[in-house]
């Protein structure tokens, strides 16, 4: 693996970029992976990936982009993305035995608690932005989501 000072220059210009995702992965396939937003950084733990041998790698061709840089898609459904500020576990209601905040069809004002995000044992409320109806939920209930990835699509 890197060492310590290697990863905090890699961090140094990680955090003055524009990318939102880095992953390291070491000759072992343990990986290390940082997210931001605009402002810290998220950590994960390091988990175990497959090692890809690199005589089985194809020469590429033409410029591809960087496999270590988070790119989303947006959803094809209209309206404008809720994302999630962080990585974390999904979840839709307040406890197992409540309903859910909101649902497909639902009319919210800015500041109204769409879900939860848990991250670290820690329940982080995910607010609507801007008002409007809830036009589409892109992730199930106990899904684990990535920083940046589409929660909800409110029109």
């Amino acid at each position: 693996m890197y060492s310590v000072d290697e990863i905090k220059e890699l961090l140094k210009a990680f955090d003055t970029s524009k990318a939102t995702k880095l992953e390291i992965v070491n000759e072992k396939g343990e990986a290390l992976t940082f997210a931001q937003k605009t402002e810290g950084v998220a950590v994960s733990a390091p988990v175990a990936v497959p090692a890809v041998p690199a005589a089985a790698a194809a020469p590429a061709e033409k410029q591809t982009p960087s496999p270590f840089i988070h790119q989303e898609e947006a959803p094809a459904s209209e309206g404008e993305p809720v994302t999630s500020p962080m990585v974390g576990v999904f979840y839709a209601a307040p406890s197992p035995d409540k309903e859910a905040y909101v649902s497909v069809g639902s009319k919210v004002q800015k500041g109204d608690v769409l879900c939860l995000i848990e991250a670290m044992k820690l329940m982080n409320e995910v607010t609507a932005e801007k008002s409007g109806e809830i036009c589409d939920i892109c992730v199930e209930n106990g899904q684990v989501v990535e920083f940046g990835q589409p929660l909800f699509m409110i029109k």
